[in-house]
């Protein structure tokens, strides 16, 4: 018999947090929405500060701003669905729009682990290698590299999403996730889906580990070289800073490889939603008071923002 290549599903029910009390559910929905519209306005902040005030228009803050517009998108491919599972709105998502929210969300958490080694490779050269600097992380070689690491992380989940579209989907349609995953689509595809797990599992593990890899490669060589600064303070300060870096590093890379670097069937569905939360809510949230809002020079580009903006505002005042 001819194997086919119809999809008869034409729509997936998002099971989520749906066992949880009602109470429970529309406090949780008043969280999700409190840090959803923190984690925009944060980013949002970021951006058109960066872009505005000439103090920033350095590499490392070209690097966060392209950081914070990445992590805008990446938690709005989730976090609303979430939302609205909780208030049980809508459970159901289009198959088309289920296959959309899984790209864009691999393929903006592969272009994010590429972007934290670009950024780690640029607190290495500013502070093992400062006076080569400039040289080294000009304006061309930056926007190469940012350029890069959007058009890998998307050319290379376009490749992976080609194992899913030759999925099919029969039926049951009831994805025990709030967001379409890659496990448990596999659990619900009719296909033979083992050559398929096979090389999505090591597509992911090998972004994942190499990209942390290379990432902490970089943060050793940074923290050898704090040791050797003279002054307790000056240490002091700089494992300061390293240590939220490396904070926000071990909730990103700790929930992918709990998610996707581990033997299949290590941990239960229920066990993945909650490490989810970690990746899609909770990560995006930290970023932009870790990498940004608690910079000096960020809190002073604000207040200058502020200042000119309340001038301009009341200037016969």
């Amino acid at each position: 018999m001819a194997e086919r290549n119809e999809t008869a599903v034409s729509e997936f029910i998002l099971v989520g947090f749906s066992s949880l009390g009602e109470k429970l559910k529309i406090f949780l929905f008043l969280v999700l929405l409190l840090i959803y519209l923190i984690t925009i306005t944060g980013n949002v902040v970021i951006i058109f500060i960066v872009w505005g005030n000439p103090r920033l228009h350095s590499p490392m803050y070209f690097f966060i701003a392209n950081l914070s517009f990445l992590e805008t998108w990446f938690t709005s491919v989730t976090s609303p669905k979430l939302m609205l599972n909780f208030l049980s709105i809508s459970r159901s998502i289009s198959f088309h729009g289920c296959m959309a929210q899984s790209f864009f969300y691999f393929a903006l958490g592969g272009t994010e682990l590429a972007f934290l080694v670009v950024m780690s490779f640029d607190r290495y050269v500013a502070i093992c290698r400062p006076l080569q600097y400039a040289t080294i992380m000009e304006q061309r070689f930056c926007i190469q590299l940012v350029l890069g690491t959007w058009v890998g992380g998307f050319m290379l989940m376009s490749l992976r999403m080609l194992l899913f579209l030759k999925l099919s989907f029969c039926g049951p349609n009831v994805i025990n996730h709030f967001f379409c995953d890659n496990t448990p689509l596999f659990l619900l595809s009719c296909s033979d889906t083992s050559g398929a797990r096979r090389v999505d599992s090591i597509l992911i593990s090998i972004l994942v580990l190499s990209s942390l890899g290379l990432t902490m490669l970089s943060y050793v060589s940074i923290l050898f070289s704090i040791l050797r600064i003279p002054t307790a303070t000056g240490r002091q300060k700089a494992f300061a800073t390293c240590g939220s870096h490396l904070t926000s590093l071990a909730i990103a890379y700790g929930s992918c490889i709990v998610l996707y670097a581990r033997p299949s069937g290590s941990f239960s569905l229920d066990v993945n939603k909650g490490v989810a939360v970690l990746n899609t809510v909770l990560y995006p949230f930290l970023n932009p008071f870790i990498y940004s809002l608690r910079n000096k020079t960020v809190k002073l580009a604000l207040r200058e923002t502020f200042r000119l903006g309340t001038e301009k505002l009341l200037p016969d005042l």
